[in-house]
């Protein structure tokens, strides 16, 4: 493992999740695998505001299913959706408000074959890479994530499994655009990408709505 992997501390993800989605653009997600670490980073993330957001898992309470999301900021909290992959998202504003971000895109740096594996397909050079962890159940899938897993893991510690970090790599540019796959909530501008990137998934037209 690399000592430039440093954890993201903790005050970073107890803010506005529209915030955090901005900045955590650039940074890395990071499974400790043995002396092979799966490595990605962050290229496209949707913010998801709590109580005010209809399409938050927030919005209707706190539930034993969406209890993470209530708790300290920076937490993993994973769900399983259309009953056929996981979600990995991070608690974010201080405990007791919740409110989170969902990972939809990784590009991946490190670890890639093992990733491939995980996924169950083979890779053809360039021309499928992208399928490895292009949208929020591939990488899930890709990182071995599970609810039953990685539900609750500290995403601040490097002691743990699966941590986010910061490599001091420069900011990229970030761009807005609607979230997609949701009906709930669809017009507010809470998913960040970073233009340009191969691995960010979604429509290729999605409008952008804020380009810096």
């Amino acid at each position: 493992m690399r000592s430039a992997f440093k954890p993201v501390p903790r005050n970073f993800f107890s803010r506005d999740p529209r915030k955090v989605s901005r900045e955590l653009l650039g940074k890395l997600l990071v499974r400790r695998n043995g002396r092979s670490p799966l490595v990605a980073r962050i290229v496209e993330v949707e913010a998801y505001l709590g109580a005010d957001d209809a399409a938050a898992h927030a919005a209707s309470g706190r539930t034993a299913r969406n209890a993470v999301l209530f708790g300290p900021p920076g937490y993993a909290y994973i769900y399983f959706i259309y009953g056929n992959h996981y979600c990995l998202n991070v608690s974010c504003m201080p405990d007791g408000t919740p409110g989170g971000v969902l990972f939809r895109a990784l590009e991946p740096l490190e670890g890639i074959n093992e990733m491939a594996a995980l996924r169950g397909i083979t890779l053809d050079g360039e021309k499928n890479l992208k399928l490895l962890t292009s949208g929020p159940g591939r990488l899930a899938e890709a990182f071995g994530i599970t609810r039953e897993q990685d539900n609750g893991k500290d995403l601040t510690s490097a002691k743990c499994d699966l941590y986010i970090a910061d490599d001091g790599a420069p900011a990229p540019k970030v761009a807005v655009t609607k979230r997609i796959g949701i009906t709930k909530s669809a017009d507010l501008p809470l998913r960040y990408i970073v233009p340009g990137n191969k691995f960010v998934s979604g429509p290729k037209g999605s409008r952008l709505i804020e380009n810096q």
